[in-house]
C-alpha cells in the first residue's frame, strides 16, 4: 500500500478557465487525490428538479484528464435554501428547544423523514450519473457528522423516532422499560411508549437510563442516515466509500458508522484543536501553539485506524492558520510536513490538505490553503511538495500490531457525560491520559473497539473507565493472556445504567475485589501517592477484597490492586502517577519502555521507526539531535 497526497477543491468557487491550470499544478505538486462536491447541492439543483450537471461533468473530466483521482462527496451536509420552504420543520432543535436555522451548514435533523427522503433522492441521482465507469475513485458520504453539535436533536421528528426506537428495543413491553430504567423512582413509570418524551427541559436532571437510551438512539440515527447513502452508492459503484470524522466529536458511534464503509478518514487541525478541544494547560498551549499537542492527533490517527479496520485517511489536513479557533497562529516552519509524516507513521493511506486555494469570500475567508486567494503558493505548498518527493523514495506502508491495546468505547463516553459524578470528569480525557502515558513510555498503541473478541498478541490491554462491560467483551478479556488493566469505573453499570448488586462491580473473573464506595475529588485536593509517585485526582474508589497492592496513597488507601495477570486501578492518576503505573505494568508484562524526552514521540511500523520532535527547539534523543519540527525515519533493523 503506497502513501499518497491529495487536496480538497471547490471548482464551483472558481472561474472555469482556471480549472485546467489548477489540476496541472496539483499533479506537478505530487498530489494524487482531489475531493470535490460535498457542499455543491445548490449548484447541482438550484431549484427543485432543475438538475445542472454540466459544470460538474466538466470539472470531473478536467481533473481526471490531468491524472488526478477524484473523491466525490454527497452534498447532504448543505441542503439548499429552497429545501427549507419544502420542509420548514427539518431543522434540529437544541436542548432548550431552539431551532438550528439556515445560513451556514448541517441544518437538518437526522430524524426528519422528509429530509431523509430528499437526501436519498439526491444521492441516487449522483450515484446513477457518476457511479458507472471509473471517473470516481472514491466517495465521501455527507461531511463531518456531528460537527457544530448537530447529532443530538430535540425536535418533534426526533421525539417520534425515539418512541419507535424504544418500542422496538423493549419489544413493545412498557413494563420491561419501567423495570430496566428504575422508573419507580420519583413515580416516573409510563403506561405507553408514546408517553415518553425527550430528556430535556426537565425540572432537574433526567433519569440517567433515559438519557443514555436517547444518546444511543441519536447515534443510531446517524448510522442509519449514513447507511442509506452507502446502500445507494454501492448499487451503482464499486469505488470505496469513506466519511470524514472529526477530532473529539463523540456524539455518535464511529465504529458502527465505519462498519458500513471501506475507509475511515478524519479532519486533522492540530492548532485549532489545541485551543478548542485538547484541554491543554495554559503552559502547554503556549509551548505547542505552533505545533499542536504531541498526542491528540496521534490518538485520533490510531482511533480512526480502528474505525476503518486498518484503512484510513486524513481527508482534511490543516495547512496554515484556520479561521475558527479562539486563536489562529501559523504553524511552525516544517509542521505541515511533520503532520503529514506523523499520519503516515500511524498507517494513513492518504493525507489531503484543506484546502487547495484560500477562499476570498464567506465564512472561511481566513482559512489558509496551499495557495493564497491570488493563486500564489503558501509555505504549506512547499512542504507538501517536499513530502511528495520524499514519498517517491519511501517504502510502502507496512502496518504491524502494537504490543499494547487501549479500548475506547463511545457508549462509555456517553455514560460519563450522563453521570460524570464530578465537574469536568470525562471518559475521553481519562482514555487520552492513559494514551499519553503509553506514548511517553515510547510505546506504539492500537486503539481497540468494544466489539473486539480476540486479543491474541497483545502483551498489555487497558480498559479504563469502560462503564458497561458487555458479556462478549468481558469473556474475551477473561480469556486474554496479556496483562489487563481495568478501572476506574470499569463494569460499574449494566446495559440499562443500573449498578449491579450481586456481586458489586467490577465482578471480574479472577479478580477478587469489589467497589465499596466512590468519591469525586476537588481539583485543588489531590491525594498524594506513596513514595512521591504522583497523585490521585478527580475520582477515587474504595476497594474491598484480596489482591496485591501495587499503588497506594500516602495515607495507605489502595489504588492499584493486582491478581495474577489482572490489575484494577481505583483512581484517576495524574501524569506522574500514570507514568509510574505504566512502568509497573510494563515490567509485569515484560515490555521494554523507552522514556521519551519532553515533546518527543516515537512510532513503529513493521519496517520503520519514526521519531518526532513537537517542540520549537532542538532536542537530544537516543537517536541523535532532532531539530524543531524534526522527523526522523529509519528502518527497524537500525533501531
Amino acid at each position: 500500500m503506497q502513501r499518497t497526497l491529495g487536496t480538497c477543491y471547490y471548482p464551483e468557487h472558481w472561474p472555469e478557465d482556471i480549472w485546467q491550470e489548477d489540476a496541472a499544478r496539483m499533479v506537478a505538486a505530487g498530489l494524487t487525490w482531489v475531493r470535490i462536491g460535498e457542499f455543491s447541492w445548490s449548484r447541482i439543483e438550484p431549484n427543485p428538479g432543475d438538475l445542472q450537471w454540466d459544470w460538474l461533468d466538466r470539472a470531473i473530466d478536467t481533473l481526471v484528464a490531468a491524472g488526478l483521482k477524484v473523491v466525490l462527496g454527497t452534498p447532504t451536509a448543505t441542503p439548499p435554501r429552497w429545501m427549507m420552504d419544502r420542509h420548514p420543520d427539518m431543522f434540529a432543535l437544541d436542548a432548550d428547544g431552539r431551532s438550528r436555522g439556515f445560513g451556514s451548514r448541517r441544518h437538518y435533523c437526522f430524524s426528519h423523514t422528509g429530509y431523509r427522503a430528499e437526501a436519498r433522492r439526491i444521492v441516487t441521482l449522483i450515484a446513477e450519473r457518476y457511479g458507472p465507469g471509473d471517473r470516481i475513485a472514491a466517495w465521501q458520504t455527507d461531511n463531518e457528522y456531528g460537527c457544530h453539535d448537530t447529532t443530538i436533536s430535540y425536535s418533534p421528528a426526533a421525539a417520534a423516532a425515539f418512541t419507535h426506537w424504544l418500542e422496538a428495543r423493549f419489544k413493545g413491553d412498557i413494563c420491561a422499560l419501567n423495570a430496566a430504567w428504575g422508573n419507580v423512582f420519583w413515580s416516573m413509570e409510563y403506561e405507553r411508549f408514546d408517553q415518553i418524551g425527550l430528556p430535556n427541559l426537565t425540572v432537574t436532571e433526567p433519569n440517567p437510563a433515559h438519557l443514555q437510551a436517547f444518546r444511543r438512539f441519536s447515534s443510531d440515527q446517524v448510522v442509519s442516515f449514513n447507511r442509506d447513502q452507502v446502500e445507494i452508492l454501492r448499487a451503482h459503484s464499486d469505488a470505496p466509500i469513506a466519511h470524514n470524522y472529526m477530532g473529539r466529536v463523540t456524539d455518535f458511534d464511529h465504529y458502527k458508522v465505519g462498519e458500513d464503509l471501506e475507509i475511515a478518514s478524519w479532519d486533522s487541525y492540530p492548532l485549532g484543536f489545541l485551543e478548542d478541544r485538547v484541554g491543554a494547560s495554559a503552559e502547554d498551549q503556549r509551548r505547542y501553539a505552533r505545533q499542536g499537542d504531541p498526542d491528540f492527533q496521534a490518538f485520533h490517527h490510531d482511533l480512526y485506524r480502528a474505525v476503518g479496520r486498518g484503512r484510513w485517511w486524513v481527508m482534511e489536513q490543516q495547512p496554515g492558520p484556520v479561521n475558527w479557533a479562539p486563536y489562529n497562529p501559523a504553524p511552525l516552519p516544517g509542521m505541515v510536513r511533520f503532520w503529514t509524516w506523523e499520519a503516515f507513521a500511524h498507517g494513513a493511506e492518504a493525507v489531503c490538505y484543506f484546502r487547495w486555494r484560500q477562499a476570498p469570500f464567506a465564512q472561511e475567508q481566513l482559512h489558509a490553503g496551499l495557495l493564497r486567494p491570488d493563486s500564489a503558493e503558501t509555505p504549506a505548498m512547499i512542504e507538501a511538495r517536499q513530502v511528495a518527493e520524499e514519498l517517491a523514495d519511501a517504502n510502502e506502508v507496512a502496518p504491524s500490531q502494537a504490543p499494547v491495546a487501549l479500548l475506547f468505547d463511545y457508549d462509555a463516553e456517553w455514560a460519563w457525560q450522563v453521570q460524570p459524578h464530578g465537574k469536568g470528569l470525562s471518559y475521553f480525557d481519562l482514555v487520552l491520559d492513559h494514551y499519553r502515558a503509553l506514548r511517553r513510555a515510547g510505546l506504539s498503541v492500537d486503539i481497540i473497539p468494544p466489539t473486539q473478541t480476540d486479543f491474541t498478541g497483545y502483551e498489555l490491554i487497558l480498559a479504563p473507565g469502560l462503564v458497561h462491560l458487555p458479556d462478549d467483551l468481558r469473556g474475551a478479556l477473561a480469556d486474554a493472556t496479556g496483562l489487563r488493566l481495568y478501572g476506574p469505573r470499569t463494569a460499574a453499570r449494566d446495559e440499562d445504567f443500573r449498578i449491579p448488586t450481586s456481586p458489586l462491580p467490577p465482578a471480574l473473573q479472577g479478580l477478587d475485589i469489589a467497589v465499596a464506595a466512590v468519591e469525586s475529588l476537588r481539583p485543588d485536593m489531590p491525594l498524594p501517592l506513596a513514595n512521591g509517585d504522583g497523585a490521585v485526582v478527580g475520582y477515587l474508589e474504595t476497594l474491598d477484597g484480596e489482591g496485591s497492592v501495587l499503588i497506594e496513597t500516602s495515607a495507605g488507601h489502595a489504588v492499584a490492586v493486582a491478581a495474577d495477570n489482572q490489575v484494577y486501578c481505583a483512581g484517576w492518576l495524574d501524569p506522574l502517577g500514570l507514568d509510574s503505573l505504566i512502568a509497573t505494568l510494563c515490567t509485569r508484562a515484560g515490555i521494554n519502555i523507552r522514556k521519551m524526552p519532553e515533546g518527543v514521540r516515537m512510532r513503529q511500523t513493521a519496517t520503520e521507526e519514526f521519531w518526532f520532535n513537537h517542540l520549537a527547539e532542538p532536542v537530544e534523543t537516543e537517536v541523535g539531535t532532532l531539530p524543531p519540527a524534526g522527523v526522523l525515519r529509519r528502518a527497524r533493523e537500525e533501531a
